[in-house]
């Protein structure tokens, strides 16, 4: 059951294929801005899609994140995101992410349930 407080988690060893360079967002070679709202939004979803209908999942609508401290490679980041509010098909979550240091972003992040055959047919209407 989908309830306020359900939490999720996501980890990754921080290597080329998510730094700053490799993505474009910046010529440093640390852990790029991107890579960590992804795995933020990770967490958000694996927090709550064990507690969903089957046939339904979720998918991001906004994100509010503050990158507070660059990451090097070869450290491990984790995002933690927890469920906050429920608001029909709506969903806010607190989210966070920590390397071996500390802190090094946080934020809001919303995310809609939707049924995916339905999300899917619509989607792909708009392709043809």
């Amino acid at each position: 059951m989908l309830e306020i407080g359900c939490i999720g988690t996501a980890t990754k060893i921080v290597d080329d294929s998510v730094s700053a360079r490799t993505l474009g967002s910046s010529p440093l070679n640390v852990f790029a801005t991107p890579a960590m709202v992804a795995l933020m939004e990770q967490a958000a979803w694996t927090g709550v899609v064990g507690a969903l209908e089957p046939g339904h999942g979720t998918v991001g609508s906004r994100l509010e994140v503050t990158h507070i401290a660059a990451t090097p490679i070869g450290m491990t980041v984790t995002a933690t995101a927890k469920l906050v509010e429920i608001d029909g098909r709506r969903l806010v979550f607190r989210v966070s992410a920590e390397d071996q240091i500390g802190l090094i972003g946080e934020g809001i992040h919303e995310r809609y349930i939707v049924n995916e055959a339905k999300f899917l047919a619509k989607t792909n209407s708009k392709n043809q």
